[in-house]
Order: C-alpha cells, then structure tokens, then sequence
C-alpha cells in the first residue's frame, strides 16, 4: 500500500526559510515559528501522521543542500531543528485539542447517560460511538473507596486493561463519576460485571462495590446507576461490610424509608422507652442489633457483643421492660426488627428523627 502524498501547502515557505536563515545565520523569527506551528496543526487536523510530516521535511531539506555554500550547511542543522521542532509543536498542539475535545464529548455523554438528560432516541444515537446499544437491558456497578478515583487514576487504567485483556472489544463502558469508578455492561454479560468488582475491590483498597439491578433502554442506565448508588449510601447506615453488594438484595430498604414520617413514627413509639435506660438508648439498640443479626441465637449475639449468654439474657429482659415488647416473641419480634432498621437508616438514637 503506497503512502499518501503530503500536499505542498504543509510545506509552504520551510525551504525558503531554511535559506534564508543559512545565508544570514540568524534564528527563525516570531512569525516564521509561527506560520509553522499553524502548519503542523492543518496537517494534523488533515489526519496526517506526525512521521510522515517529519520525513517529507527532511526531503525537502535533502532537496536544498545543493544550493547553499560550505557556511551555510554549517547553519542548516539547527534551523532545520528550530523549524522541524515548531511544526511538531503545532501539530502535537492540535493532537492534544483534538483529545481534550473527544474527552469533553464524552464526558458531556456520561453526564446525560447517568443523569437522565437530553432525548433518549438522541441519547441511543450518540451511545453506539462509545460502545453501546441502549435497545438492551443494562446493569451499572459502581466502586467506591476512600479515594476520589478519576478517569486518569492509575486504578482506572488497570481495571480498563484487566476488562480489555480479559474480555476484549465487549460493548461495555468504563467511566468514572464523581470520584467512583462506573461500569456499564449488558444485562447477559453477568461475568464481566463480577470481574469488575473483583478487579475495583482489589485496586482500590478494599473499595466497596454496588451493582444495579437490570433495566432496559437509556432510562434503565440511569435507574440501574441510582440503586448502585443507594446500595452504597445504605452501607454504612446498616453496617454491611461485604465487598460486592447487589440493589436486588436490598430492596426492602428503599420500601420501609419511602414514608420516612411513619418510620420515624415507628421508630420513636417502638424504642423511644430505651432512651431512658441507664446510659441511654445506645447499648441497647447495638443489644438488639446483634440478636437480630444473628437471627436471634443469643450465644452468637452474646459473642458479638463480648457479654455472657445471661448478661445478654439481662438485657432483652431490660428491653422488653422498657418497650412492653419481647424481642424473643414472634408477635412482638416483627415490629422490633422494623424499626431496629428504620432506627439505623435514620441514625437515630444519636440523631432525632
């Protein structure tokens, strides 16, 4: 396959510039750099190569050594240096707008995908240039860590490359949003999924990861990302540590916050008594956590808790004092629970609700 020609008009004046500044042994002026800078960035906007540039110069000045006397070749090194190295400026200049453009573009998509904005049928068109057909069901997973992690973050590179390695050209989407670390993948493409989360628990310390449920279309993206997100923000609230948290496993939470006045109405009517307790509502609410948590073993509560199976047996006796409940009850044991949880998604005792 022969080479494309390079127009002359990427080369207009470099040889009479060259002679000039041999013959009289100044340096390139201010416009001769440059006019070719202006040039190196036309040939790059063009799509023409920065080597190929670089050779069809050196032909030119091979073309002009025989016209310069024994003092002037000893100029035509450096000034081909100055005049080589200003073009190279202007097209790398160009490389790099081209880039920032490209990424701003992009950006400006993720912002749209993750947020809901623009026409979907726009928003579908504009998917396909990075990789995805917004007519399936998507799931979006989301790892988050200490640290804010952006699209040049080494932890993003080596996840990118571990997926690309391992999966290949997939119509999958990597990205980053607001310091975490966001795939998009295709509902049937279940491993890729777990590989991510495998991959972004590991690079960023221990991160947790959330994934979606699947959903259709570009407003299935957008549903998927929002309960990642919730499954994050519920984490810390009911202390769940495990490295991989699925939304399809947590939907019961999002239901009991909905109507958050009556929760808040459960909470206080059902554990407001303990706050009269010696040392407050505290000792007994993380009592009542643990028996629950553990499904209502007392010895495993009492391991958690560091307490003997009869301090422990002390304390729901206490409990029940207080609240005319028994956690030990069925019929009791139900509403206890409920609003255990809703006491730990408001964060109450230590916040009021």
């Amino acid at each position: 396959m022969t080479r494309p020609e390079i127009p002359d008009e990427y080369l207009a004046g470099y040889t009479q510039i060259l002679a000039d500044v041999c013959a009289t042994g100044r340096l390139l002026s201010r416009d001769e750099l440059e006019s070719l800078r202006v040039q190196g960035e036309r040939a790059a906007e063009a799509g023409y190569g920065l080597r190929v540039l670089v050779r069809r110069h050196l032909a030119a000045t091979r073309e002009a050594r025989p016209h310069l006397t024994s003092a002037e070749m000893d100029r035509l090194l450096p000034a081909v240096e100055q005049a080589v190295d200003a073009f190279a400026e202007g097209h790398e200049r160009a490389q790099k707008l081209a880039v920032r453009q490209e990424e701003a573009v992009r950006r400006e998509f993720i912002d749209d995908l993750l947020y809901g904005r623009s026409d979907l049928g726009r928003l579908a068109e504009r998917a396909v240039r990075f990789g995805l057909l917004l007519s399936r069901a998507h799931v979006v997973a989301v790892a988050q860590s200490r640290e804010h992690v952006d699209d040049t973050h080494p932890a993003t590179r080596h996840v990118e490359s571990a997926l690309v390695s391992r999966f290949g050209e997939r119509r999958i989407l990597l990205t980053t949003k607001e310091g975490r670390l966001i795939c998009i993948a295709p509902s049937d493409q279940e491993e890729v999924l777990t590989f991510f989360a495998k991959q972004a628990h590991a690079v960023t310390d221990g991160g947790q990861v959330a994934i979606g449920r699947p959903h259709p279309g570009a407003g299935g993206v957008v549903h998927s990302y929002e309960e990642a997100l919730n499954a994050l923000d519920l984490a810390p609230r009911l202390d769940l540590e495990e490295p991989v948290l699925y939304a399809a496993d947590l939907l019961v939470y999002p239901v009991l916050t909905r109507d958050r006045q009556a929760m808040a109405d459960l909470v206080l009517n059902a554990l407001g008594p303990l706050r009269s307790a010696r040392g407050g509502a505290v000792t007994l609410m993380d009592t009542l956590t643990a028996y629950f948590d553990t499904g209502c073993v007392a010895a495993e509560a009492a391991r958690r808790l560091n307490l003997s199976v009869r301090a422990l047996t002390y304390r729901l006796e206490r409990i029940q004092k207080l609240t005319g409940a028994n956690p030990a009850d069925p019929v009791h044991r139900y509403t206890l629970q409920t609003a255990v949880i809703g006491a730990r998604l408001l964060g109450w005792p230590e916040k009021e609700v």
